[in-house]
């Protein structure tokens, strides 16, 4: 049976002290029980400190983001390797935030990806649909694509380090939810998808988030169906 896997995205928020004391009461309130594996993701000033905090915890640390190159004039870019010398084992790639802010194409998270992966970094790769998308139908066609340029050049041996997010881009910090059905029913697609690309051990074996307005009062409700784990915003 897959475990279900619980990440927090704390995107653009908390100073330093805040994301220590966030930290802390992560720490406190999961106790040593957790049934789940749980990944935190704090702003990048953070990791560091954060990971002091998570030593001796089963709480993985994890970055929001990571360029592909190892090193060089990259102003303000962050590498692998500077990820893994502070604790990090899992990155976010191609948030939707990083899609429609930043203009990051299907074939940048493809080299971010495969950086990651080369670097024993685990991906939490992203996808999901516009608005319009969804309400012209257009939503298994997406998803298709964004897995097929994303996961281009990528194998079956690496899919064992690879977790899929889905987050719809319309249901992201509007309050606006897909219902746990939408959400079942785009995670088994996205299943048979990576089925037909690799194997259905491959699929069967992948974990798959759910990401958008997930909140305390309906994260039991998602976790209640079959193919969802999830991925929530501080």
């Amino acid at each position: 049976m897959r475990k279900k896997v619980i990440a927090g995205n704390w995107k653009m928020n908390m100073n330093l002290h805040q994301s220590q004391k966030l930290a802390s009461e992560i720490i406190n309130g999961l106790g040593k029980d957790n049934k789940a594996e749980v990944i935190v993701c704090p702003p990048f000033t953070s990791l560091s400190e954060v990971n002091s905090l998570l030593k001796g915890t089963q709480i993985k640390l994890g970055a929001q983001n990571m360029y592909y190159e190892e090193s060089g004039a990259y102003t303000a870019e962050i590498s692998a390797d500077m990820l893994k010398s502070v604790g990090c084992e899992y990155v976010i790639l191609g948030h939707s935030e990083r899609r429609v802010i930043f203009n990051e194409s299907d074939e940048l998270i493809n080299k971010k990806i495969k950086t990651a992966l080369a670097k024993e970094l685990k991906p939490i790769f992203c996808i999901g649909e516009l608005l319009e998308q969804r309400e012209s139908g257009e939503t298994m066609k997406v998803v298709s694509s964004q897995i097929e340029k994303g996961l281009e050049g990528i194998s079956s041996e690496q899919m064992k380090n690879v977790i899929i997010a889905y987050e719809p881009v319309w249901a992201i910090g509007t309050g606006k939810t897909a219902t746990p059905e939408q959400a079942q029913e785009v995670h088994a697609f996205i299943r048979e998808l990576v089925a037909k690309k690799y194997s259905t051990s491959v699929a069967e074996n992948l974990i798959i988030q759910y990401g958008g307005s997930v909140k305390p009062d309906n994260s039991g409700e998602l976790l209640s169906q079959k193919d969802i784990s999830i991925i929530a915003s501080a």
